[in-house]
């Protein structure tokens, strides 16, 4: 079954843009990235989106559906009405380099800005031993393809340029939150995270959460548990007077 779908395609550059409708042919069982496709194929053949393995494992194709950021090879055309006009924008926390196409180099910044991990250094890489309990903490976060919804749909990036320099975002705080729960890394990252790359700036809204392909539980299972070892490490009297003691003994 077929049918013409109406579309509305933002096109444009770092200069400024606009929407532009198309009527476009949909098939049953296609996804958006089908009819961008087509839409290249038949009527736009300059429009410019990112896009890899059309199996919802690469990330590169995310976009804004009706507002609403996901990936194009993961939003079927069954979810619409016939009638519905269907908006494909560009993410929007992320500058236009063309149409559909964002430079999203600001997540590989903040992706070097995280301490990669670091075991004992008397430690083998052979040698290593975890219990399983401890490799199921943080396993799900291994599932990120680097999308980047959930970095776009965060109101602190999104809707604050002025953050970005000082906030890594859900993606890079799940990163540290992961590293910060591994038993055998050796580095610090309470503060780091607090002071560095912005936790404090979230207030667990979920909206991440909510737009994870992989269905990551970000907010649930790292930014609120880094959320409380850091306030753990740093107001619990508790703790604050075992570290004073440890230290007066080294």
């Amino acid at each position: 079954m077929s049918y013409d779908g109406r579309f509305r395609v933002w096109r444009g550059d770092a200069d400024g843009g606009d929407l532009a409708d198309f009527t476009v042919e949909v098939n049953e069982g296609e996804v958006v990235l089908d009819i961008i496709h087509r839409l290249q194929a038949t009527q736009a053949p300059d429009l410019a989106v990112r896009w890899n393995c059309k199996a919802g494992k690469c990330g590169s194709c995310s976009a804004e559906i009706n507002g609403r950021p996901r990936l194009m090879c993961m939003t079927r055309m069954s979810t619409f009405e016939e009638g519905e006009t269907v908006t494909v924008t560009p993410l929007r926390a992320f500058p236009v380099i063309r149409d559909l196409v964002t430079d999203v180099s600001f997540n590989y910044e903040k992706a070097r800005a995280v301490p990669a991990f670091a075991p004992p250094a008397d430690l083998a890489p052979g040698d290593y031993r975890m219990q399983q309990v401890d490799v199921e903490r943080s396993q799900e976060f291994r599932k990120c393809i680097e999308c980047f919804l959930c970095q776009d749909v965060c109101h602190v990036i999104r809707d604050h340029e002025d953050n970005k320099q000082a906030y890594a975002g859900p993606r890079f705080l799940m990163r540290i939150a992961e590293l910060d729960m591994h038993p055998l890394d050796q580095a610090d990252r309470r503060q780091a995270a607090q002071h560095e790359h912005g936790l404090g700036l979230c207030n667990i809204t979920k909206c991440c959460t909510e737009v994870c392909p992989e269905h990551i539980k970000i907010t649930d299972n790292a930014l609120i548990p880094l959320k409380e070892r850091v306030v753990d490490h740093s107001y619990d009297p508790l703790v604050w007077l075992g570290s004073k003691i440890r230290r007066r003994r080294d």
